[in-house]
């Protein structure tokens, strides 16, 4: 029987199908060129190869839409997970240098292993994760206060910043600036569907990790000392905790590039309707983490229409505010 503390974030699941399911009808529905519903039916299920709108959808809106859903709930996963094992209500993989590390390693697959496959494009950005985040913890054991929640927050900063330049830099010596600048704006509209396909097997592997996971996080982020006590190896589960962050963003980035926020805010909503327990924590921030993009995505075709505006722009409108607020509240200390 569900506990009555769990009815809230139970109920958001339980209707999480059915909104997912409206805001990809959206998704693929508006745009710069509206498509009737019954079109999108038969587009999906009598597709006419020399229909524009047919094409259209089943090449670019559908994997859109899709790729949005998915991208958003891999984020929002990783950044509840962060928070979880690091008590820092600042952590994610847009500050902590996650996404940061996977589009230098892109950057660098691009410019050097130009045949470079899809599954193989993955990897490195799955390598790339593990890169930003280990250079990120590692400075911040060897600086005094590193690792409080704006120190680390700051090196998180200088580290992409870093990563971001030296990639910079690449791009334009080996003249591939245009190639590499998908992964730095976040263009959702050319997303790849055999891309997706492919991100599918280690996508799953990453949340099956993380709902795994999700109880011995409940208990790290009661502190290390008590979830000792309680019989957790932390060492142990804080690897595989950031091997599920680094699939989960590895996967983000290379399906579409570099998106922020998202691991920020989508938690901490999230932690409102569940409470503290990561069993609900993770799957709620996936399905709103999802949702939440999805929904960014279209605002972006409507901010400047008819042109679009890079979705970034539209998530950092939310994410910068909510950022300064954490800072300003809670940045001083560690979550309980």
């Amino acid at each position: 029987m569900i506990q009555k503390q769990n009815v809230v974030p139970a109920t958001v699941l339980l209707l999480a199908p059915f909104a997912m399911g409206i805001v990809v009808v959206l998704s693929v529905v508006l745009g710069a060129k509206q498509i009737a519903l019954h079109t999108v039916w038969d587009a999906l299920f009598h597709f006419d190869p020399d229909n524009i709108d047919h094409q259209i959808i089943r090449t670019s809106r559908v994997p859109r839409a899709i790729g949005s859903l998915m991208i958003g709930a891999f984020l929002a996963i990783s950044g509840a997970l962060m928070q979880g094992m690091t008590r820092n209500y600042l952590a994610s993989p847009s500050i902590l240098g996650v996404s940061d590390g996977s589009v230098f390693v892109v950057t660098l697959a691009v410019a050097f292993l130009p045949d470079v496959h899809s599954v193989g494009l993955v990897a490195l950005s799955m390598i790339g994760s593990a890169i930003g985040v280990g250079l990120v913890f590692g400075l911040a054991w060897l600086v005094p206060n590193g690792l409080s929640p704006v120190g680390i927050a700051i090196l998180g900063t200088i580290v992409g910043t870093f990563l971001n330049g030296v990639a910079a830099a690449t791009a334009m010596y080996k003249q591939i600036s245009q190639d590499i600048s998908f992964w730095y704006n976040a263009r959702l509209d050319q997303m790849d569907p055999g891309l997706i396909k492919i991100s599918i097997p280690f996508a799953v592997v990453g949340i099956i990790l993380a709902m795994f996971l999700s109880r011995s996080v409940t208990l790290l982020s009661l502190g290390e000392e008590i979830s000792a006590n309680l019989g957790v190896r932390t060492k142990w589960v804080k690897g595989l905790t950031m091997l599920s962050v680094v699939i989960l963003t590895g996967v983000s980035v290379a399906l579409a590039g570099k998106i922020a926020f998202i691991g920020l805010i989508v938690p901490h909503i999230a932690r409102f309707i569940s409470g503290i327990d990561y069993r609900w924590i993770v799957p709620v921030s996936g399905v709103i983490g999802g949702s939440f993009l999805v929904v960014s995505d279209l605002l972006a075709r409507f901010v400047n229409y008819p042109f679009e505006t890079p979705v970034g722009v539209v998530t950092a409108l939310f994410g910068v505010p909510f950022f300064l607020y954490l800072i300003k509240t809670r940045g001083g200390g560690k979550h309980a």
